[in-house]
């Protein structure tokens, strides 16, 4: 069967990889077409485009860079037109896939269409679950919440569990990590600012400067190597503070708290049980368009997961060194009798996260959404 896959971004490379890879245990003859990363070439088939090219984030990027997004819409349509799949995949990405969605819908009947990790509709824009009612023809969610969201409106959904569990069933823990990364023989405060060019540019700098604040721990940044190194130069006025890269599980699995850029990254750091503190910054534009638009009781995916408050927020303005030290230094850990509330605010936050941890379920989440898929795809459902 000839699948044509779309992932736009790092974590999306990283889950549409997975599926691939359990796609072809069920589908001997599949061939893959596809606009994604690294992980996926390395499972195989051909890469049109990579998500180096096409991630855009923020309403002032897509807006400075509508052309080039436009072009990339028309490229990709040729292309589905050109190759013919017999099933259309689109993992999140959701301004884009859903685009290329309506048209393949409009004049493609023939393609089924399958969107894997939904956008977040939930959370603002509901309106779209119309829009997505008409043009998908399954809908896989990851969230425990989603599917009855998806099934008030009467849309072909299925809870095929999250793939961020797959990832850590395969986590080994490295025993030499601190050494081998010229660590200091301190309590670690993990840093993580995204995955995105426009994130770390504007949540980097905040994080760094709150080091200050918390002489006796040892920052650490977790980068990426999907961005250019000078996204990171600002750690050269920060010479205490080694950047890793592409090792945040390795360093979460040591950390004692972390400052966390709200997104997937928040679940992740709560699956590991470390303290954090959520904050974003964005441009003041895109700020102003999203407080007008977006209305929401949380901010990040963990408290939305967790249907309560678990991390402290601090968006935008609020988000200062001062700040954010207030609000993490509460959930450290901190054996001495002096700081009992301390203690408490931290047995808090691990009582949530365990709660977190049964709430999310099993690993498998790859395996079952290609089952989904394999079962759609020959009508056994």
């Amino acid at each position: 069967m000839k699948y044509y896959l779309i992932a736009g971004e790092r974590s999306g490379d990283i889950h549409t990889a997975n599926l691939m890879r359990e796609l072809k245990k069920k589908d001997e003859n599949a061939s893959f077409r596809f606009w994604g990363g690294d992980e996926m070439q390395k499972i195989g088939g051909e890469l049109v485009k990579h998500y180096k090219e096409t991630a855009f984030m923020g309403f002032l990027e897509v807006l400075k860079n509508i052309r080039k997004i436009n072009q990339f819409l028309k490229e990709c349509k040729k292309d589905i037109q050109t190759h013919q799949p017999n099933v259309l995949i689109l993992t999140d990405y959701a301004g884009f896939n859903l685009r290329i969605a309506k048209f393949v819908k409009k004049n493609l009947p023939h393609i089924k269409i399958i969107f894997y990790i939904s956008p977040k509709i939930w959370a603002w824009n509901t309106k779209r679950v119309f829009t997505i009612k008409k043009i998908i023809d399954l809908m896989l969610v990851i969230l425990p919440f989603e599917e009855k969201f998806y099934q008030q409106y009467d849309c072909k959904v299925k809870y095929v569990g999250n793939p961020l569990l797959d990832e850590l069933q395969k986590f080994q823990p490295d025993i030499d990590f601190k050494a081998k990364n010229n660590l200091l023989d301190k309590k670690i405060i993990a840093l993580l600012p995204g995955s995105r060019k426009q994130e770390v540019k504007h949540n980097l700098p905040v994080m760094l400067q709150t080091a200050q604040h918390f002489p006796d721990y040892q920052f650490v940044v977790a980068g990426v190597s999907n961005l250019e190194k000078d996204i990171y130069k600002i750690l050269e006025n920060y010479p205490n503070i080694p950047i890793i890269t592409d090792q945040t599980y390795q360093l979460l699995y040591i950390a004692d708290g972390a400052i966390v850029a709200s997104g997937t990254a928040t679940l992740e750091t709560g699956l590991f049980h470390v303290p954090q503190v959520v904050i974003y910054k964005m441009s003041k534009i895109t700020f102003e368009i999203a407080r007008r638009i977006v209305k929401l009781p949380y901010v990040s995916l963990l408290n939305w997961v967790g249907e309560k408050m678990i991390a402290p927020e601090l968006l935008q303005f609020y988000a200062t060194p001062l700040n954010i030290a207030n609000y993490l230094q509460p959930l450290l850990p901190d054996n001495s009798a002096e700081n009992s509330k301390n203690s408490l605010q931290n047995i808090q936050i691990k009582k949530d996260y365990q709660e977190l941890t049964e709430k999310m379920g099993k690993a498998g989440a790859s395996q079952k959404t290609a089952e989904a898929i394999w079962d759609f795809l020959n009508d056994k459902n």
